[in-house]
This record gives structure tokens, C-alpha cells and sequence, in this order.
């Protein structure tokens, strides 16, 4: 139980030291940035039960690794252990005694507590933990009566020192210890019927030292970049800044015009205030359809009621406020209501002879006085006398 509780708290090690990194800025990698991909060869023995040098054999591998962050990076591997003798004593025929390929992770100890180094760091250590499959190869024996080759699930957890030669090549060694966690007995995989799990009698240690080639610039400090890097970051900073100071230009004269026509609708219905209860014979309405500044038939004889008026009191003075309903767009009302107070004022010039400074027409926007929308589609007729 000691040892499952040790792998549980390296397990919150690896998959939490991305987010628990606090070092320098730095910049993230590509996708096709920051892999390397690395040759290994050493050794592979029991813990137990076996001879620990008598059953040791080579241990060949390699193993590609992305690192997502300074402190972390995941990967693939896969090794085998060359073909010496079996772990019982007897040779056979196959060219690699077992395999085991797996993922990985790998926390950068330095770097997770230390911060990233922007000129690097000439060692490193790294825990690294994951998970695979194993498998011992044997032959099948006179007339198919010997072994067969087995499967088991393995956990592995080690650590990688490691060399900084230069940015792109790194010499390690890499000691870890495989644990066959489902056992080899009977059927592959079945955890209810064996014993195996971390014990060291179901476990090898491994120890390797290679080579590895990082591909591209990996992870860099901010403060690292290439002066063309750090060029094109501030094109983006100065075209984010130019679009942000663009959009608020925009807003604010958006705003100045909100302002400028709430003050003309307030001015239009202020207008309509002055006229006192008794005057109300004096204010005629012509109702117009949905987005249409043309005067209907049913309309017209309020026109014509207007001219009347007019030439029979030739002191008269008619003013023209046109409205819109709230359907629509704003900029396309505006149009709208001044369209409707000037196709009163254009019929009682044309069709009556009204002297058109007598006649005041003005567009008032969106009228919201009645709740029934189709009222507010108009064009209100305020006859003054001086």
C-alpha cells in the first residue's frame, strides 16, 4: 500500500506541475515545435528472485517526447531486452528475451522549482512516470510443448539525468523500475487472479544512457526572443492597439449621435405638449403602412382637410412631424419619418397650392407613444396661427 500511495502522489506530481509553474514568461511551442526524439541502451534485471547480475541482459530503446510546458512533457517509448539467457536459465531462440512500450511523463525538478533559465540549464533532472504494456517472447519448444510468448500490463517510474550539450543535443542516463502488474500466469491482463502488482518480485530495474535530438527552438523565455520575433509581437500589439482606439472612436460618435436624436425626439414630443386640451381640433394625423412614406387613399382627406383649413385662414401655419414605429433599423427610420412629414408637405404644395413657407416638415425618428405599433407610423399635422 506504501508504494501505490507513493505512485498516487508521483502521478499529482506529473499531471499538476504545468499548472503549478510559475517561472518566467515564456513561449509556447508550436505543434511542431519542441519534440526530440532520443537512442537508448544499458541494462535489465530482476529485483528479485533472479540473480541480479547473473540474469542481467542489454536493454535497447528509444523514446520521442513533446514538452507542453518548461517543467512538462509527455511521450511514447519502447524498449527490449536482448536475447542472453532466460530468467530460469535456459536459452532460447527468439533474438529479445521481453519488450515493454508505454507513455509517459516527465517533470523537470529543476525547472518546476528553480523557474525557467532563459540561457538554459547545463544539467537537468527529471521524474518521469507512465504506464505500458510488457511482454516476454519464448519459443514454442519441441513439438509446440514449451512456453508461449506472454502479456502483462506495466507501470514504470524513474529518473532521467540529463546533459545539456548544446540547445538541440542532451545526454542522459535514465535508471527506472518497470512493475508487471497483472503477472504473466494464465490469462494476460486477469488482475483478480494474480498476485502481481508493486512488488519486487514482480518488477525489473532498468538503467540506460543515450542520446537525444531536440527539433526546433523548443521553449523560450520572452525575454529570449529573436529580434524578429520580438518585431512581429509588437506589429500585433501596435494593429490590436490601432483597431481597439479605431472601435472606440466609433462607439463615442455612435454615442454622440444617440444623444443628438434622443434630444430631437424629446424636442418633437415636448412640442406636442404645448398644445393645450382645447387646441386638440387642431392636430390631424395621417397614418402611413409598415416602412411605406407614400399617402394612402384613405389618408388624403386629412390632407385635404389641412388645405382647407389653410386657405380659409390665410394667417395659418402648418407644422409636419413625422415618425417611425420601432420595427427596423434605426438609421433607416430616421430616413422614414422625414420621408412622411415631406409627402404631406410635397401634397399640399402640389395638389393644393399651399406656399411652401407656410408649411414646416421635420423628421422626428421613432415615436414610442402608443402601444399599438401601426400608430406610430405618422406624420402629425400641428396647425398654428400667429
Amino acid at each position: 500500500m506504501r508504494t501505490v500511495k507513493k505512485l498516487l502522489v508521483l502521478s499529482t506530481i506529473l499531471f499538476t506541475s504545468s499548472a503549478v509553474y510559475a517561472g518566467e514568461p515564456y513561449v509556447s511551442p508550436s505543434f511542431d515545435q519542441g519534440w526530440s526524439f532520443g537512442i537508448d541502451g544499458g541494462a535489465t534485471t530482476p529485483l528479485k528472485n533472479h540473480a541480479f547480475f547473473g540474469d542481467m541482459r542489454g536493454w535497447v530503446g528509444a523514446h520521442l517526447q513533446k514538452q507542453i510546458s518548461p517543467a512538462f512533457g509527455l511521450g511514447v517509448e519502447s524498449y527490449w531486452g536482448v536475447n542472453t539467457s532466460s530468467w530460469s536459465g535456459r536459452r532460447h531462440a527468439p533474438a529479445f528475451d521481453n519488450s515493454y512500450t508505454g507513455v509517459y511523463g516527465a517533470v523537470d525538478l529543476p525547472t518546476l522549482f528553480g523557474g525557467l533559465r532563459c540561457g538554459g540549464r547545463l544539467f537537468g533532472l527529471e521524474l518521469a512516470a507512465g504506464a505500458g504494456f510488457g511482454h516476454e517472447y519464448d519459443n514454442d519448444g519441441a513439438n509446440n510443448t514449451g512456453p508461449k510468448d506472454r502479456n502483462y500490463f506495466a507501470t514504470k517510474a524513474g529518473l532521467n539525468f540529463n546533459f545539456n550539450v548544446n540547445n538541440h543535443i542532451t545526454l542522459s542516463v535514465r535508471p527506472a523500475v518497470i512493475w508487471n502488474m497483472t503477472g504473466t500466469e494464465g490469462a494476460p491482463l486477469d488482475v483478480e487472479q494474480t498476485s502481481a502488482a508493486y512488488t519486487a518480485r514482480n518488477a525489473t530495474f532498468n538503467i540506460t544512457a543515450g542520446v537525444a535530438y531536440r527539433f526546433g527552438r523548443g521553449i523560450q523565455c520572452a525575454s529570449n526572443l529573436a529580434s524578429e520575433d520580438i518585431d512581429a509581437l509588437n506589429g500585433k500589439v501596435n494593429s490590436m492597439r490601432a483597431e481597439l482606439a479605431s472601435a472606440i472612436g466609433l462607439l463615442k460618435a455612435e454615442e454622440l449621435r444617440t444623444d443628438e436624436l434622443q434630444n430631437q425626439i424629446r424636442e418633437c414630443r415636448e412640442s406636442l405638449r404645448e398644445v393645450s386640451a382645447d387646441n386638440m381640433e387642431s392636430i390631424l394625423y395621417v397614418y402611413y403602412e409598415l416602412a411605406q412614406s407614400n399617402i394612402r387613399e384613405s389618408q388624403q382627406p386629412v390632407v385635404e382637410m389641412i388645405a382647407s383649413y389653410l386657405k380659409s385662414n390665410p394667417e395659418a401655419k402648418v407644422i409636419v412631424k413625422g415618425y417611425a414605429s420601432k420595427e427596423g433599423e434605426l438609421e433607416f427610420n430616421e430616413r422614414l419619418s422625414a420621408d412622411r412629414a415631406e409627402s404631406v408637405k410635397s401634397m399640399l404644395e402640389s395638389k393644393y397650392g399651399i406656399a411652401s413657407d407656410r408649411i414646416k416638415a421635420e423628421g422626428c425618428g421613432i415615436l414610442e407613444q402608443f402601444k399599438e405599433l401601426s400608430w406610430n407610423r405618422v406624420a402629425i399635422c400641428i396647425i398654428t396661427k400667429e
